[in-house]
């Protein structure tokens, strides 16, 4: 959910319960570094990196991040430092910037698999495409038993996750706007290569000290499940037809859950309010994925105990829930935006949008409608556009035929400039900070400008009513556990 909402607190707590606890791993490098560089509160990271096992690399993550902050350069009152920030991604990403993401990954997934033996699962976008191999390592390091994707079609991660498990070169097609229909640019990601720790390339004296890593990579790690979140009954039979290998099953997910929505079939039609139109066409044919002979779970506006025991009777294995957890107080969203929200809802309402533009991947977008935050026209006109993160960023082909990247939420100059449309920036947000910032960790631009949020939840937002009643301010995961399985 989000960036880090969904983090190793909560899904460790869902986890020790016996459900599938899952850590979203959008961003994780930017979140690991300024978690270090603030500190590192509770030794947590520090803790995980002792595990990893190229310590020589742990070692250099955390000299290089570790207490890193420089003075602020904007508000002295706003009492927060800008953090040292880190490379964007791009097709040749440097060495260490691949080594922080698998790190950063590894120690979320061995956090959440702490100290008991429940199921741990980690969530990525296909639309992220590329920090999204050496995230997977990373998970895989730390024996994620699960993974989950959508935002897309992800046809090549089961192979992917097959070489990963076997420390092979993993590739993964990167798409690019204005390439051919045959040009395949793609993603490299060499594990050993990167750790250091192949033979043929080690020195006659580097040898000797890397045996017990070397050694590590002559036993294949054990291969995740694959789990495809998609829209409809038509995209999830393309995927079990065509994947490169083992889907173990299927998250259906209607246009009624958090974050980003699929577009509706045909064209874009918006009601009155400005929200998109969807029809029949877009509600997926539960009797067809069930043929497919998979399990899967439905989302999207699911979270209630009648829900769950009509999703079991359709056939399917479970339900995802997402928006209830994302408030609960094991979830990484910032306490007072967390608090905010839901004395919102115990005193009247909190409405949620389903913006077709705010997202610069151009899917529909649902925001909670919070003041102070992105959602308020006034709060978005004021911010100065700026690309600092760039993990939605779309890589291009220019004139020249070398590879750019561009987002629709970056200074419009610069998007133009890279060949975009102004149609394309309207009304976008740039959902990389807005979403840092709803777990803390606000970037501060070099004007002193500190990112706002913009809260994401899906339409079921108003029922958390029922966790509010008789003056509870705050409810936890095992709460809503409860709930659903009463």
């Amino acid at each position: 959910m989000g960036v880090a909402i969904s983090g190793w607190q909560l899904a460790r707590a869902v986890s020790r319960r016996g459900q599938l606890g899952v850590v979203s791993g959008t961003c994780m490098n930017a979140v690991f570094a300024q978690r270090l560089q603030n500190g590192d509160a509770g030794g947590h990271l520090r803790r995980a990196m002792e595990h990893f096992p190229v310590p020589s690399i742990a070692e250099d993550i955390l000299r290089k991040h570790l207490n890193a902050r420089r003075a602020s350069r904007g508000n002295a009152h706003a009492r927060r430092s800008a953090v040292r920030g880190v490379p964007m991604f791009t097709l040749d990403a440097s060495d260490d910037l691949l080594q922080l993401t698998v790190a950063a990954n590894f120690c979320e997934i061995f956090l959440a698999k702490e100290g008991h033996d429940g199921v741990i699962g980690i969530n990525l976008l296909e639309k992220v495409q590329l920090p999204n191999l050496a995230s997977l390592y990373g998970a895989m390091l730390a024996g994620v038993d699960y993974v989950l994707m959508g935002a897309g079609i992800p046809r090549e991660i089961p192979g992917v996750l097959d070489k990963l498990a076997r420390h092979e070169i993993a590739t993964l097609k990167l798409d690019v706007e204005g390439a051919t229909s045959n040009e395949d640019i793609r993603i490299t990601f060499d594990p050993k290569r990167l750790l250091g720790l192949n033979p043929a390339s080690a020195s006659s004296t580097m040898l000797p000290t890397m045996l017990p890593e070397l050694r590590m990579t002559d036993h294949p790690l054990r291969r995740p499940k694959f789990l495809a979140i998609v829209s409809s009954d038509v995209l999830a039979q393309v995927l079990v037809q065509k994947a490169s290998g083992r889907i173990d099953g299927l998250v259906i997910e209607n246009d009624l859950a958090g974050g980003h929505n699929a577009p509706p079939r045909g064209a874009m039609k918006l009601a009155p309010s400005g929200e998109p139109i969807y029809g029949p066409r877009d509600i997926a044919n539960i009797d067809k994925v069930k043929a497919l002979g998979l399990p899967f779970w439905l989302a999207g506006d699911c979270a209630s105990p009648e829900q769950l025991s009509g999703a079991l009777a359709s056939g399917a294995a479970g339900i995802q829930v997402g928006t209830d957890f994302a408030f609960c107080e094991e979830s990484g969203l910032d306490k007072h935006l967390r608090d905010k929200t839901l004395y919102g809802l115990s005193t009247g309402e909190v409405p949620v949008f389903t913006d077709p533009r705010a997202s610069p991947t151009g899917f529909p977008f649902k925001v909670v409608q919070l003041p102070g935050t992105l959602s308020e026209q006034s709060v978005y006109d004021q911010r100065p556009r700026r690309c600092q993160l760039g993990f939605l960023r779309r890589a291009y082909k220019k004139k020249n035929g070398r590879i750019g990247y561009r987002c629709p939420g970056e200074p419009i100059t610069s998007y133009l400039r890279k060949g975009g449309t102004m149609e394309d920036t309207i009304g976008r947000k740039c959902l990389c900070n807005a979403l840092m910032a709803n777990v803390g960790l606000a970037q501060e631009q070099s004007s002193g400008y500190i990112e706002k949020p913009l809260l994401t939840a899906g339409d079921s937002l108003a029922r958390l009513k029922h966790y509010l009643k008789n003056g509870v301010r705050s409810y936890t995961a095992s709460d809503v556990i409860d709930y659903l399985l009463s």
